[in-house]
């Protein structure tokens, strides 16, 4: 495989067989993030803003780990259990990007779990 798994300490346990975030070159890509804490429990049950930021906090942690920063993202794919959360989504969302913002796509889908409101996986380029 050309590249290496990136597992910060403390970082959440993965709910399935796969790297948290994974590193080959200068490309960096995340797991789609759920919002978990480093035990595995649910932050911001009901709350799809605070699942957000649980969501990018744990993704900065793993870009962070390999060395960037939230400014090296690139791509972000989002996905909302409900579209119903989008402004809740994208008020936090937006806190965490204030200025030249990555690309992004955001869809609605059904997620591994029902307490589950927001997804987030993220493509950085880092040490360009």
């Amino acid at each position: 495989m050309a590249g290496h798994p990136v597992l910060p300490e403390g970082s959440p346990p993965p709910l399935a067989p796969y790297s948290p975030g994974f590193r080959s070159g200068q490309f960096v890509c995340t797991a789609g993030m759920l919002a978990l804490d480093s035990s595995g429990n649910l932050i911001g049950d009901g709350d799809a803003g605070a699942q957000t930021r649980q969501v990018l906090e744990n993704i900065k942690e793993i870009i962070e780990a390999a060395g960037g920063t939230m400014e090296d993202i690139v791509y972000n794919m989002i996905f909302l259990a409900d579209l119903g959360d989008y402004q809740a989504m994208n008020e936090v969302y937006g806190s965490y990007f204030p200025e030249n913002p990555p690309a992004r796509a955001c869809v609605q889908a059904g997620l591994v779990r029902p307490e589950f409101l927001v997804e987030i996986a993220a493509t950085a380029v880092v040490g360009n």
